[in-house]
C-alpha cells in the first residue's frame, strides 16, 4: 500500500531532518495528524515566529532574538578568550558546563571538500576582523595619546628601555678622551633629541623595545579550538592556524585546543588504538 501523497510529503520533509530516518519519520508524519486542528496551528505559528524572531549574533553567530547576544553584551566576560566552535549546539554544550567565561565564535560548518564546503562558507572572515578589531582596540586607554611624545619625555618610564637607553648614554660620557664617532664639541644632548641622529647599537635597542611596547600595550588573544577531532575538524584547524599566522599577531596570541582521548570512566580495554594513542599524547602531570 502506498501513501496519499500528502502524507509522503509530509514524510519525506520530516526524513529531511538531521538524524530523522524513514521510520522515524513515519511516525512523526502520523503524530501530527493524530493532533487537532488547533495544536497543529499552534505549531506552525510557534516554527514560523522562531524563523521570523530568531537572528545570528553579529559577533560571534550565536543565535538570539536581538543583533547582538547575551554572551558577547555580558561585561563579565573576558574579551581575550575566544572559543571556536563549529556550531551554535557545541557552544550551548560547552555553556552548560559554567566553566568558560570567555566568548565564542561560531564557525557554522567544517571545511569539507567532498560535501562542497569551502573556507569561504564558513565564518572565518570575520573571525579574522575580530581578531584584528582586539587588538585595534584601546583597552587601556590610550587613545589620541601621543606615543613617540611620551617616548621622547623624561617623565616617561619603560621599563627595560629608559633604562638601557640612559645607560648606554652614560657609558658614551664617561670616555671624553676617545672620540672614536667624532663626537668632540657637539652638543650632546641636543643630539641625542635629533631624530636624525643614529647612535649603532643605542638607536636600534632604542626603537626594537619601543615596537615591542607597542605591542605590548594591547592585551593577548587566546584563541581555543573546540572543534571534532575529525578530517574535517583538523583539515578547518589547520586552515585556520594558517591564515591567522599570516596576520603577523604571532607574539599576541595563543592558540589551544581541547584535549581529547579517555573520557571519564572508561576502560582502556574497550578504547580504541587511536583514543588510546591521543590520550598519552595528552597526558597531564599528577
Amino acid at each position: 500500500m502506498e501513501y496519499t501523497k500528502a502524507l509522503a510529503d509530509l514524510i519525506e520533509e520530516f526524513n529531511k531532518f538531521p538524524g530523522v530516518g524513514p521510520k522515524s519519520a513515519q511516525r512523526m508524519a502520523f503524530s501530527v495528524l493524530k493532533k487537532s486542528t488547533e495544536q497543529n496551528q499552534k505549531f506552525i505559528e510557534i516554527v514560523r515566529r522562531a524563523k521570523n524572531e530568531i537572528k545570528q549574533c553579529e559577533i560571534c553567530f550565536n543565535l538570539c532574538s536581538d543583533t547582538i547576544c547575551e554572551i558577547c553584551q555580558d561585561s563579565r566576560r573576558n574579551k581575550s578568550i575566544i572559543c571556536i566552535v563549529e556550531e551554535v549546539k557545541d557552544l550551548i554544550a560547552i555553556e552548560k558546563t559554567k566553566e568558560f567565561r570567555g566568548t565564542y565564535h561560531v564557525l557554522g560548518g567544517l571545511i569539507s571538500p567532498l560535501d562542497g564546503i569551502s573556507s569561504a562558507d564558513l565564518n572565518i572572515e570575520p573571525l579574522l576582523e575580530r581578531i584584528k578589531g582586539h587588538f585595534d582596540n584601546d583597552p587601556r586607554g590610550l587613545a589620541g595619546t601621543d606615543i613617540q611624545g611620551l617616548r621622547s619625555s623624561k617623565n616617561l618610564s619603560l621599563p627595560g628601555v629608559n633604562d638601557d637607553f640612559e645607560s648606554k648614554h652614560n657609558a658614551e660620557d664617561s670616555q671624553p678622551n676617545n672620540d672614536s664617532r667624532g663626537l668632540a664639541g657637539a652638543d650632546i644632548q641636543g643630539l641625542r633629541s635629533s631624530k636624525n641622529l643614529s647612535l649603532p647599537g643605542v638607536n636600534d635597542d632604542f626603537e626594537s623595545k619601543h615596537n615591542a611596547e607597542d605591542r605590548f600595550l594591547q592585551d593577548p588573544l587566546e584563541l581555543v579550538f573546540a572543534i571534532s577531532p575529525s578530517t574535517e575538524g583538523e583539515a578547518t584547524i589547520l586552515y585556520l592556524k594558517k591564515v591567522i599566522k599570516r596576520l603577523e599577531l604571532d607574539d599576541n596570541i595563543q592558540m589551544s585546543r581541547l584535549a581529547y582521548g579517555l573520557p571519564l570512566g572508561a576502560d582502556l580495554d574497550y578504547a580504541d588504538e587511536l583514543t588510546i594513542v591521543k590520550a598519552l599524547e595528552a597526558r597531564v602531570k599528577l
